[in-house]
């Protein structure tokens, strides 16, 4: 490498290196724990249910989940019908340690 080409490349690394030095990293906030979420989801969204597919469809209610490290919206959708069964919605849960989410399901009636 040139002589003429070191001094700016030097020159460039110093100053970098000089303003990494003042860059203050924040440790990453912790909002999950083996399971348990510490923030508690917002209020659900209220969503326009359109006509069902067929007749005798379900309306599933959307809901929130936790994805990445933050509350993301699912929506909801129709579903078929189960004979014998009824949809049980998704549900958020406070406990001692934090929020829980239980999945819908669909229960034997």
């Amino acid at each position: 490498m040139k002589a003429s080409y070191k001094a700016p490349l030097l020159i460039s690394i110093i100053i970098a290196s000089s303003l990494l030095q003042a860059c203050v990293v924040e440790p990453a906030h912790r909002h999950y724990v083996s399971g348990v979420v510490l923030v508690a989801p917002p209020a659900p969204r209220h969503e326009i249910i359109g006509v069902a597919p067929a007749r005798g469809y379900v309306w599933i209610d959307g809901y929130w989940s936790w994805n990445a490290g933050h509350h993301d919206w699912v929506t909801g959708h129709w579903e078929a019908p189960r004979r014998g069964y009824r949809w049980v919605p998704h549900r958020w849960h406070h406990e001692r340690d934090g929020w829980h989410l239980q999945e819908g399901y669909w229960q034997r009636r």
